[in-house]
């Protein structure tokens, strides 16, 4: 594992509710490829990295899987995990990542090809800093899926990722992120 890799476990470890979430995740046979990701990470991250309490700004955690052989069951996941979880400060957001073309127009106003992968959903999402998922497998063992390397997020730097994101929803997330955590470098459309 690599230097920024082990630095985001060492991170993630530290925040009691995410340490939990990994392990309730690797513990209730969730898909193979499933990740926390996207925002919950890169907050963590920034808050270590600003001295805020690692809780701080973070609206919701993402789990998401892949899963095109049965896509009916992502509300019985988001409940097994829920149960399991007990008392959980944050809202939890669980999606089936072979399904975000069926919804993703009315939420977003333009339609997306299905994605093929886990992977190749997260590859497209709104910044490279937050393109990334973490899952644990073992007590010792992540998997650490960042495509656009790790850089961006330890120099709290916001970068467009244009695979698919509109310059209106990057500049309206950027805002948000700006608000929160006064140090991040917005790099602009």
């Amino acid at each position: 594992m690599e230097n920024k890799e082990k630095q985001i476990v060492e991170i993630i470890n530290k925040s009691e509710p995410l340490k939990r979430l990994l392990r309730v995740c690797q513990e209730s046979s969730l898909p193979h490829d499933y990740y926390i990701g996207a925002g919950c990470i890169a907050d963590t991250v920034w808050n270590y990295l600003s001295g805020n309490p690692l809780t701080y700004g973070i609206s919701d955690v993402d789990v998401v899987y892949f899963d095109d052989k049965n896509t009916a069951i992502e509300n019985e996941v988001k409940r097994l995990l829920i149960e399991r979880l007990g008392k959980f400060p944050f809202k939890l957001d669980v999606k089936n990542e072979a399904r975000v073309h069926l919804w993703y127009k009315q939420k977003f106003g333009f339609p997306i090809e299905p994605y093929t992968s886990l992977e190749n959903a997260i590859d497209s999402w709104p910044t490279t800093a937050t393109s990334l998922g973490i899952r644990r497998e073992k007590k010792d063992f992540y998997v650490i899926y960042a495509p656009y390397q790790l850089d961006d997020l330890f120099s709290m730097v916001i970068r467009p990722n244009k695979k698919m994101i509109t310059k209106e929803i990057y500049e309206k997330k950027a805002e948000k992120w700006q608000g929160k955590w006064d140090k991040l470098t917005i790099i602009p459309w």
